[in-house]
Order: C-alpha cells, then structure tokens, then sequence
C-alpha cells in the first residue's frame, strides 16, 4: 500500500539522519570509525550502579517501577539544581526543571510548541543535526549563520520582512559538530540580540562539564534566565543508554513543555531518574567527570598529534577545550561525500560535515569522533583516513 498520500505535512517534512545511513556502513568490524557521537565506556560506572541499582530496587522498588510524574522524580530535580549550583554558582528552582527523555526530546517539544509551518529558527553554521531534524519535522525553516557578528543584521532583516525567529539555537561550549567554544563577548552579544528583538534563545549544553582546557565560562541563562531554555543531559556525562535529558525555563514556559510531552510519552523512566538521582547524590558522578575529562583530553591530543604526523598538506583542523568532536576542511575544490566512499574502502568513517550545514553547505568539511576509538585505532584510523584524503587530491590535482 503507498502511504504517502496519507503522511501529515509534518511526516514529509521529516528528514533522515545521514549520520545513522553513515553509522549503518560504518559498523563492520574492521572500519575504524570516528563518525558516531559515542562516550567511551570506559567512562561508565558500571561498580557503583550495581550497589546503587540494587540499593533502588529495595528502597524504592516500586515508586522505580511504576509510572513516574510528567515533570520528573523530584530527587533528580534536585540533584541536577545542586549540580548547577556547584558548577556554576546558579541557584535554580526545582520548578524551573523539566526532565525529558534525553536532549533530543527537549528538542522535539521546544519545536512542537514553538514552531508554526514556514517559522524561522537562527542557528549556526554548521549545527547539530538532530536540532536541524527536529525544526524541520515542524516545518521550520533554519536561518544558518556562519558568524555570530552577523546576529543583530540577520534579526533585523528577518524582523522587518515579517520573518521574526521564533527563537535563536545554539550550543555555546564545544559545539556539534566545529568543537569550537563561544567566547564570553559572544555569548553577552547574543543575549543582547535577543533582548533588542525579544527572542527566545535555545541553549543547548550536552558537553558544558567535558572542559578539559581553558576557561570555564558562565551559560547564556545565567545572563538572561528569563528568555533562555538552557537543555542538559547525562547522555555524554554519565549513561547514554538511560536517556536523561532536561531542560530549565520559566514555569511557563515548562508548563507548556510538560502539556506536550504528556502526548509524547506521559513520562521519562522513573527507574533511570531514581537511580541517576542517587548516583549524583553519593558524589561519584563529580568524581567519575574528572577521570573523563583527562581521558578524553588524552584522546583528543593523540588524534591532534596524529594529524600533524600524518595530514597532506591543506587539511585544517579544530583544536576543542572539550567535548567529543573536532571538525577538518579541506581546501574548498573537494567534496567529504566522495571522500567517504574513499575512506569506507580504506576501512575507516567520519561524518560528512554537510549534513551540519542547513543550507547544504559546507561540502568540504568532515566531523570526527575522538572519545570512542582506542589510542591504536585513533593512530591507525588517521592514517587510513590521510591515505583516503591524498588518494581525493591524487584524483583532482592537489
């Protein structure tokens, strides 16, 4: 039977994931794959949830096990308003916290509830690909810009043709895909944007706490809690297989969240919420953040490292104080789609840097893992990965 006649707008709005179609090749045994957004499971506290699991289950066993509230186990609210508190010297309600399922949700329902067929989202170029999928599940239309200086015109401009954005996206520390950091004069000038405007701003932060160089710096809802819908998840910190985001707003901005997700899915596991809540509680979840970072700043400096030894000349490459990700280019006249074709045989996988880019962009940029790989397998896959890179050149003339 052909369904398409009978798909919503919304459903034929709907794009597929090219970095899930890459993942899909890329899982053969011996690719070396740098294209997933994957924590390193040498990172999971696999000792600690065994006793907290356990200690759960009977303590808590049936509140664990039953149907949760839409809003989230209150322990977790908690735990993550200290976590704030610690980190960042912010004192946030519990009420100002709406637990989702993982950041992605948060991103479904911020969309669902803002975004009217033909509305306008700001964000960068590149930006996440999930945030991208879920504007265009609405039938938004994302606004890319390649610098932030070009803010305040775009606005503007937008304003005045009748095109004001609903809202402006960004993922201010060590973003998905470029791993590169806003500065704090970039982060004031958004907000000031937004408030010249009256826009909302979307701040999403799923590698804030993986800083491993450099200066911490304050989010944007600090500067303006009133206005920003700061997102946060365990997903990269802690367990991804738990599925634990949230999102911290005004209440009523939250109430509406929380009407929307109660026709998502009524509520987030009260079994993850529980057992994430104790583990923060004991005071593991800081301890367990150090030995990551170290880790992946090791990671990150060997795959650093690698390109200097091994990239042809005119591969450029980002350096990140943190996070998962690094972003290459090369010079403007190849295509990383081809690339890849190149690297599959060469058994080794990135993620095309297009498929970042809302207006199709960006053909010549690729973005590469650094947490997931062991130290053998991020040497060994650069050097697949250069070879793959000189064979492109070798075809085109470098």
């Amino acid at each position: 039977m052909d369904i398409k006649p009978l798909l919503s707008n919304n459903a034929l709005s709907m794009r597929r994931s090219q970095i899930r179609d890459l993942l899909s090749v890329a899982t053969r045994p011996e690719i070396i794959s740098f294209a997933g957004g994957f924590p390193n499971p040498d990172t999971f506290p696999l000792e600690e949830l065994k006793e907290i699991v356990q200690e759960v289950l009977e303590k808590d066993g049936n509140a664990a096990l039953q149907y949760g509230s839409t809003d989230g186990v209150i322990s977790l609210r908690q735990e993550i308003s200290k976590l704030y508190k610690r980190e960042e010297n912010l004192d946030i309600p519990v009420d100002h916290i709406q637990i989702t399922t993982a950041s992605q949700q948060a991103l479904d329902l911020i969309s669902r509830i803002f975004i009217n067929p033909g509305d306008v989202v700001v964000c960068g170029l590149p930006s996440y690909l999930g945030a991208l999928q879920a504007f265009w599940s609405y039938q938004g239309q994302p606004y890319g810009l390649r610098h932030n200086n070009g803010l305040d015109e775009a606005c503007n401009v937008l304003c005045a043709t009748g095109k004001k954005p609903k809202f402006l996206y960004s993922i201010p520390d060590f973003q998905n895909p470029s791993g590169e950091t806003m500065t704090l004069e970039e982060r004031e000038y958004v907000v000031e944007v937004a408030r010249k405007y009256d826009l909302l701003i979307v701040e999403d932060t799923p590698y804030k706490n993986i800083r491993f160089s450099g200066e911490k710096l304050p989010s944007m809802y600090s500067m303006a809690p009133e206005r920003v819908m700061m997102l946060g998840t365990f997903s990269k910190t802690f367990v991804p297989g738990f599925r634990l985001g949230w999102i911290v707003a005004e209440p009523t901005i939250l109430d509406r969240i929380n009407v929307a997700k109660q026709s998502a899915d009524l509520c987030t596991p009260a079994f993850s919420q529980l057992v994430a809540a104790k583990y923060l509680a004991s005071g593991a979840y800081d301890e367990n953040l150090k030995k990551t970072c170290a880790l992946y700043k090791r990671k990150k400096d060997l795959m650093v490292k690698s390109f200097e030894e091994y990239m042809p000349e005119g591969v450029k490459w980002t350096n990140p104080e943190g996070g998962l990700f690094l972003f290459l280019k090369l010079p403007k006249k190849y295509d990383t789609r081809e690339l890849f074709d190149i690297a599959i045989k060469e058994n080794v996988a990135f993620v095309i840097g297009e498929a970042f880019h809302s207006d199709g962009s960006g053909k010549n940029t690729m973005r590469l893992n650094f947490s997931f790989a062991t130290d053998e397998k991020i040497v060994e896959g650069v050097k697949r990965l250069a070879n793959a890179i000189r064979q492109l050149y070798a075809k085109y003339g470098n």
